[in-house]
């Protein structure tokens, strides 16, 4: 067949261990057969990141703005332990929290739903997704180790110098810790006016948490903003609509959620929304079967895995054993981009193939092939086993038979 052209290219953020492994496995073997892959290709690896100063998430970041759609591989986010290992010059923050702080934007993550997989909570009978607010808190914090006794103070100095504020955060008779969180009322804006349209855009209702009742300036920020722009902007679109908003504490949340069916979305604070992603994915059957999309009001997208790199496959890989890695969620990172890519440009022969993979990743799995993850889990009776590289030649196959 010949190949689906792109006009304009996607950036493309190759990342690190296994999770690149796949990507290079993908691309030769379901992208580049049938699409004449047009990309800015920024390397995001551990090494090359610490080579440039981390400049090149930055530049990375400058082209997304540019062309408005990127692809991103999982990558590493350095602790002490990377430091020794990659002989790091420092601990670089994490490249998902720059690109994140950058673009201003709102994480959605869905997981994806194939017959024989079935959720670990019995009564979720549609998919639930998770909104996860994309600027600061623990993500922008700033720490500092307390040596000896003493006083630490949160001090605010305006511009204009009147109006210090200071407040005595903790009174040290010992060593100790102390972080600092912050947060910006445009980004809190920007992130409940993404929710909203997202909430519109897919006929969902939304619910939103947080623990205002502990902390009643930070989080009743977000609370607030959410309710008044909800009443201002978005009550009656929700009504014509047939959705619902409302807001509860993140606690009760948790627990509406182990006794809903789904089919609704749940946006989070930044913290929050990183460790129910990761909840939600697995009871949907495994890390690997999530779908992630920063989405930006300024017109950004950035599609990516929501897990890591796999870092005990990779050591395995290097050992040269087989390997069995899901690559589902970076199939799905790769598939969104392409299909917004399309639908800017108008190119409906490429938003037809990004469904196309889909539909045969997902028959793929329903047919009895799948990783070794999901071999564990599945209702299917005598699935296959297949390993990293097969299970990718498999869904190729599928592929062809449904390009014709």
């Amino acid at each position: 067949m010949q190949k689906i052209t792109m006009e304009t290219p996607l950036v493309e953020m190759d990342g690190d261990e296994m999770t690149r492994i796949l990507w290079l496995f993908i691309k030769n073997e379901l992208l580049k057969p049938f699409v004449e892959l047009y990309t800015k290709y920024y390397d995001l690896g551990l090494k090359k990141r610490d080579e440039t100063g981390d400049q090149i998430t930055i530049d990375a970041v400058n082209a997304i703005k540019k062309y408005g759609v990127a692809v991103k591989c999982a990558t590493i986010t350095p602790n002490t332990a990377r430091v020794t290992e990659y002989a790091l010059h420092q601990i670089w923050k994490s490249p998902n929290g720059t690109i994140r702080a950058l673009l201003d934007g709102t994480v959605f993550r869905v997981p994806i739903v194939v017959k024989g997989i079935d959720p670990c909570v019995k009564n979720w009978k549609k998919p639930i997704t998770i909104a996860r607010h994309a600027y600061g808190d623990v993500y922008r914090n700033v720490e500092m180790e307390i040596p000896t006794p003493g006083d630490v103070k949160l001090v605010y100095i305006p511009e204009n110098g009147s109006g210090k504020q200071e407040i005595l955060v903790h009174h040290y008779e010992g060593s100790g810790i102390v972080q600092s969180q912050h947060n910006l009322d445009n980004s809190i804006k920007s992130f409940a006016k993404s929710c909203f349209e997202y909430a519109l855009d897919t006929k969902q209702d939304l619910w939103f948490s947080t623990k205002d009742t502990i902390s009643k300036k930070y989080d009743h920020r977000f609370k607030d903003i959410f309710e008044n722009l909800y009443i201002q902007d978005y009550k009656e679109k929700f009504k014509k609509a047939g959705i619902t908003y409302f807001y509860t504490l993140i606690d009760d949340a948790v627990a509406r959620i182990m006794k809903a069916e789904g089919g609704f979305i749940l946006a989070c604070k930044n913290y929050d929304g990183d460790v129910m992603s990761d909840m939600i994915s697995s009871a949907f059957g495994s890390l690997a079967m999530m779908t992630s999309v920063l989405m930006s009001p300024h017109g950004y997208y950035e599609y990516e895995a929501a897990h890591g790199t796999v870092q005990r496959h990779y050591y395995k890989h290097l050992k040269g054993e087989e390997t069995s890695t899901n690559s589902m969620a970076t199939i799905f990172a790769w598939t969104g981009a392409l299909r917004k890519r399309g639908e800017l440009d108008k190119n409906q022969k490429l938003q037809n193939f990004a469904d196309k993979l889909e539909k045969a990743s997902i028959s793929t799995i329903e047919s009895g092939k799948m990783t070794k993850d999901l071999v564990s889990i599945t209702t299917l009776k005598n699935p296959t086993l297949l390993n990293s590289r097969d299970f990718i030649l498999a869904i190729r196959e599928k592929l062809e038979s449904l390009l014709g």
